[in-house]
């Protein structure tokens, strides 16, 4: 019996949906804190400016760091694919290279990488959506 590319179990991303959502749900969190103005933080310490700036006990960082840390090493690479689908560097027909590729340059800090991207939590959902799957419907 043949499945339709549509299928869920046709695409195999080599890391599961709910993780890809956290790191995106993270990263989208760190985006709206840098995306604040401090000064405008300043002048009301209950707007939402200020309530999204980082603090000392603001994790957010921190967890999205030690998130991918814990990832193995497939999961990582393939997150970094992700990210070059959603990018446009490669499309989703270009899949086992974007991962092979990602898998062969994976020899420093993930994290460290995937967090200098801009946009990244955005970058991943439309990776996940070049293969027509959506972030947006993974339970949270």
């Amino acid at each position: 019996m043949a499945q339709t590319p549509d299928d869920d179990d046709e695409v195999d991303l080599g890391v599961s949906l709910e993780t890809v959502a956290t790191v995106v749900d993270l990263a989208r969190a760190l985006q709206g804190k840098e995306e604040t103005d401090p000064e405008q933080a300043t002048e009301d310490a209950n707007s939402e400016s200020a309530l999204l700036q980082e603090t000392p006990d603001d994790m957010t960082e921190d967890s999205l760091r030690q998130f991918i840390d814990e990832l193995n090493e497939d999961e990582q690479a393939s997150l970094i694919a992700l990210a070059w689908v959603g990018r446009g560097d490669y499309g989703a027909e270009d899949w086992e290279e974007a991962r092979s590729l990602a898998a062969e340059r994976n020899q420093s800090d993930t994290a460290t990488y995937l967090m200098e991207m801009e946009m990244l939590g955005d970058l991943l959902a439309e990776g996940v959506a070049a293969f027509g799957l959506s972030i947006e419907d993974v339970e949270r």
